[in-house]
């Protein structure tokens, strides 16, 4: 992949705006991430778009439909789509987030929370192990973002995540932004959040822009990254120094040098922060 030059890595989500740039190779970027569940498909438009894009660059695949905290466990068919897509572009992360989205074949299409408890743990820790044996390698697990919290947990979401990757050797995707705006909603320190992990396996990190409400802070990934988030960055890429940096925009999405000026932005906190 021509376009891995340094060695902490800096991409873009690949969206339909932009396809042209990056099957042309003009996108100053290390590598694309696409959203799993559009290209698990046999044939298309979109699987020939993706390869065209992949002559050029390298390609992470992050899921939104895994369902990691579902008590009956993954959807073997979706393993084996996911499977065959992994095949085929060979990516440089394979990533799911933190959370359940439905029940008996149901896909409510949310990133639904987990009480942190340990019977909850049980569960993610089983499913974990189960689609990493299915799919034949590691996968990295985000964090979310979460609007409520459940009286009966037992552990803060660093400490389950902390064990998580322990427990089970899966990797982490550290999403600072959602870290962000959870921590504002629920009132924790989020440098406390990002310290408590120092040591683990963080390999990719996302950034995106969200929306200030009046009370609660909304995960809209519509708006640029705000000052506070890349603050927050500076001490995460401080932090994880190997870490994969990628900024996510799926609304109002603006031209591609608009995204690549964001990125590069990352880089140079990223280059002071290693300075």
């Amino acid at each position: 992949m021509s376009h891995i030059t340094s060695e902490r890595l800096f991409g873009l989500g690949l969206r339909k705006p932009h396809y042209s740039h990056f099957i042309a190779s003009t996108a100053t970027v290390d590598f694309v991430e696409v959203i799993s569940e559009n290209f698990m498909f046999e044939g298309g438009r979109p699987l020939l778009t993706l390869d065209k894009v992949r002559e050029n660059y390298s390609v992470a695949l992050h899921g939104v439909s895994m369902s990691l905290g579902s008590v009956g466990g993954l959807d073997q068919s979706y393993l084996g789509r996911l499977r065959a897509l992994i095949q085929r572009t060979d990516p440089v992360f394979v990533s799911d987030h933190l959370c359940w989205t439905g029940f008996s074949g149901f896909n409510s299409h949310d990133l639904l929370p987990l009480p942190y408890t340990d019977e909850a743990f049980a569960v993610v820790v089983r499913n974990i192990h189960r689609a990493q044996e299915s799919l034949g390698r590691q996968i990295l697990v985000e964090n979310p973002t979460s609007y409520i919290a459940f009286d009966h947990s037992t552990m803060s979401e660093w400490e389950f995540l902390g064990e998580l990757s322990s427990r089970t050797g899966c990797g982490l995707l550290l999403d600072v932004n959602n870290i962000y705006v959870s921590a504002h909603n629920h009132g924790f320190d989020p440098s406390a959040y990002i310290d408590a992990l120092i040591g683990r396996d963080v390999q990719q990190i996302h950034l995106a822009g969200h929306d200030d409400g009046d009370r609660v802070y909304i995960d809209t990934h519509d708006r640029e990254v705000c000052d506070a988030v890349w603050q927050l960055y500076r001490r995460v890429a401080k932090c994880f120094p190997h870490a994969a940096t990628m900024i996510e925009r799926d609304d109002s999405i603006p031209p591609l040098d608009h995204l690549v000026a964001e990125l590069d932005h990352a880089r140079r906190l990223s280059a002071s922060v290693a300075a």
